[in-house]
């Protein structure tokens, strides 16, 4: 009985805890979206139109792999507990 005890108090400690993680989570995800939109028109395209193909332009795939890596970063700030 103690041990299940100790495991619901650990689990009503972390969701305490994470309270505001996913509110961070999707604040970042629309923070990386506007930068990669941005990025896209700075290169002279319009994001949601480019497909991926042969032809694709190299601006285009550095874009595609800036979003990438803020949308990883994105998942560290989701994760991270915030009162």
């Amino acid at each position: 009985m103690k041990p299940f005890l100790i495991v619901f108090i650990l689990i009503g400690l972390f969701t305490f805890l994470s309270e505001a993680g996913p509110l961070a989570y999707g604040l970042c995800q629309s923070g990386c979206n506007a930068l990669v939109v941005a990025c896209y028109a700075g290169a002279g395209f319009t994001f949601g139109t480019v497909t991926a193909g042969v032809g694709i332009p190299a601006a285009i795939v550095g874009c595609n792999a800036a979003l990438g890596v803020c949308m990883a970063a994105c998942i560290a700030a989701g994760l991270a507990p915030t009162p």
